[in-house]
């Protein structure tokens, strides 16, 4: 049989049709049964947590847990590809749907640059880069925020049982290297974050030995905000106060100090049984219990405060003592309402972490 050359051409351009028509059909099917991942992390200035978890249905399998020096790293983009190459993500049979992560740091428009790194993060570029369908970016302490229903009753210690109100507000903060914060706000079928910068509002002292200490910081830094008082350094500045202050010990001299001692602070109260660390620990909590009762009452937190940050488990004895829950409940007439005001400290180093994963598995949920 002899065919025209206009039959030819039809026939083989059909052949082709077919042919990519079953390519397309094969590389759907492959895309469909491709096995699919979050990816998740809390990004410090000194540390990185990075993870992913497999979607398996309905339930979501954390797996490969990394810790990483952040300041090894030229970029964040440089360590999650070191990450995925270490954990042997096979791009060919694995998808990563949905990625979130937390930073020490404001977000704006997607955006954040580090304050103790030279790393701006971009959640666009990210997800170019990387071939994610959805990134996003969260305060660190949004992402705590977010954590706080994932977190097992080992992860607390009870400072205050109180009265919880269900569906009420809300918040968690927390001292470590600044002082976060951030509101929980009941919203459709649960909580929703609030980020805010209130460590950054002014110091308040109630008492004559709080005052003299603001005096003291006013002629240093003119404004004295919480986060001077409330962190690793704040609680540098009440030791250096209290030290010129003992009769005993005024050379301040022969204590080694850099800008944030709070852990050799610490460790000298705890283990050397200094008086004035110790006196030091304890204004750190009355000053920190105050606060926390200042952001339950604007916030009628009837749902629990949550005590976060790196300082507070390693005082966990001090916040204990007594002096953090007198602080909280001192209101005047408002005291009653405050002791049926649940406060809890977490004790889990990686809530940020949990809140991240939350947060990518709300995007990959909303993206199906």
């Amino acid at each position: 049989m002899v065919f025209g050359l206009d039959s030819i051409v039809r026939r083989g351009a059909g052949r082709y049709i077919s042919l990519f028509i079953l390519y397309q059909c094969s590389l759907a099917d492959s895309i469909k049964h491709m096995r699919k991942y979050i990816i998740y992390g809390d990004i410090g200035g000194t540390k990185t947590l990075l993870q992913m978890a497999e979607c398996v249905g309905a339930t979501f399998r954390a797996n490969s847990l990394r810790r990483y020096r952040s300041g090894e790293y030229r970029s964040f983009a440089d360590m999650l590809n070191h990450f995925l190459n270490e954990v042997g993500f096979d791009t060919t049979t694995c998808s990563p749907v949905a990625a979130c992560f937390a930073v020490a740091g404001p977000i704006v428009d997607q955006r954040s640059q580090l304050t103790n790194l030279p790393w701006l993060l971009d959640a666009a570029q990210i997800a170019r880069a990387f071939s994610i369908e959805y990134v996003k970016l969260l305060n660190d302490f949004e992402a705590a925020a977010m954590g706080v229903d994932d977190l097992a009753p080992e992860d607390l210690v009870m400072l205050q049982s109180g009265c919880a109100q269900p569906k009420a507000m809300r918040v968690i903060l927390g001292a470590g290297t600044g002082m976060g914060v951030a509101w929980l706000i009941w919203h459709g079928n649960g909580y929703r974050p609030l980020p805010t910068e209130a460590g950054h509002i002014d110091f308040a002292p109630t008492n004559a030995l709080q005052i003299r200490l603001l005096e003291r910081l006013q002629n240093k830094f003119q404004r004295v905000s919480v986060e001077r008082l409330l962190s690793g350094t704040g609680l540098t500045h009440i030791f250096k106060f209290l030290l010129e202050n003992h009769t005993q010990s005024p050379d301040i001299s022969q204590f080694q100090l850099d800008e944030d001692s709070g852990a050799a602070i610490t460790a000298l109260a705890t283990e050397e049984k200094h008086p004035v660390a110790i006196k030091s620990l304890e204004l750190f909590a009355e000053i920190y219990g105050a606060y926390a009762g200042n952001l339950a009452l604007a916030g009628l937190c009837r749902n629990g405060v949550y005590i976060a940050g790196g300082i507070a488990p390693k005082i966990i004895d001090t916040l204990r003592g007594g002096a953090f829950i007198r602080e909280f409940c001192r209101k005047g007439r408002f005291s009653g309402l405050m002791k049926t005001i649940p406060v809890q400290v977490i004790i889990n180093p990686d809530i940020s972490l949990l809140g991240a994963k939350n947060g990518a598995r709300e995007l990959m949920m909303t993206s199906r």
